[in-house]
């Protein structure tokens, strides 16, 4: 049972979330969004202290799944989809068993209504701040999870831009990894039928082109810059070592491999050395 000295302590702890929250809460509601403010500060603030607690890899992988989840849920219903690509990113990160009941718990609480992504983003903000490729590959994972139902809904979009804003990406950079994630999930489908059918190959190879970020007009040496960009920022071993979780290298490997397949297709369309 908790006793009134031990509140006491807890409040005292949280302070900042209260205050902060309050008088935020004061000045849009009254009085009672002084009581609304200050609840919703303090958990946060408890939400960011046990953040602060985690290793970078600890914080990352809880990241991961908990906005997933809360994605995955934004438009008002959990897709089979949206849970089959959570799985597959558990197969390919070839999770032990007590790691998948901790990536299903996060992606649940993710799912939670009272759930606040500012929770886990703005710890994971301030670790990644200095290390743009791990940014990017977070974005890239909750890009490709809102696109897991075929499409980005308008809660979706507004999720992912919340998301992204709280990581310092501007709108442009927002839009230009929209496009490429979207060309890299066409190539991934239709590259291999190109083989079989002739007629998809311009297609293909246009994709190939969004998944370098570049347009079909850019020049040889362009097209090398940004392959050799994304490869370097795509590196596993790289991003291991800036706190990647090391369950998740498979996922790093896998973008490099694709990353690659569509310079070689362009390359060869070419005739580059």
């Amino acid at each position: 049972m908790i006793d009134s000295q031990s509140i006491g302590a807890l409040l005292y702890k949280h302070r900042t979330g209260l205050v902060i929250g309050g008088v935020i809460g004061l000045w849009s509601g009254g009085f009672v969004g002084v009581l609304i403010g200050a609840a919703v500060g303090y958990w946060i603030d408890k939400s960011l202290r046990r953040a602060a607690t985690l290793t970078p890899q600890q914080l990352f992988f809880r990241a991961t799944f908990s906005v997933m989840g809360k994605l995955a849920k934004a438009d008002g219903r959990v897709s089979e989809n949206e849970i089959r690509f959570a799985r597959e990113v558990m197969d390919r990160m070839n999770l032990d068993e007590q790691k998948r009941r901790e990536a299903i718990g996060f992606f649940t609480d993710g799912k939670e209504p009272a759930f606040e992504i500012a929770s886990v983003l703005r710890p994971l903000a301030l670790l990644l701040r200095h290390r743009p490729a791990l940014k990017l590959v977070f974005v890239e994972i909750q890009f490709a999870a809102a696109m897991a139902d075929g499409e980005v809904s308008g809660a979706e979009q507004a999720l992912l831009s919340q998301i992204c804003h709280e990581l310092q990406f501007t709108d442009a950079e927002i839009q230009a990894l929209l496009s490429r994630i979207r060309a890299e999930q066409a190539f991934r489908q239709n590259s291999w039928q190109a083989h079989e059918d002739p007629a998809r190959g311009a297609a293909v190879l246009q994709q190939a082109y969004g998944v370098l970020g570049v347009a079909e007009s850019a020049s040889d040496a362009e097209v090398k810059k940004a392959w050799r960009k994304l490869m370097s920022q795509h590196h596993p071993d790289k991003l291991v070592s800036k706190g990647l979780p090391e369950e998740m290298i498979q996922l790093a490997k896998e973008r490099t491999q694709e990353i690659q397949a569509a310079y070689d297709r362009i390359r060869k369309a070419r005739g580059m050395r």
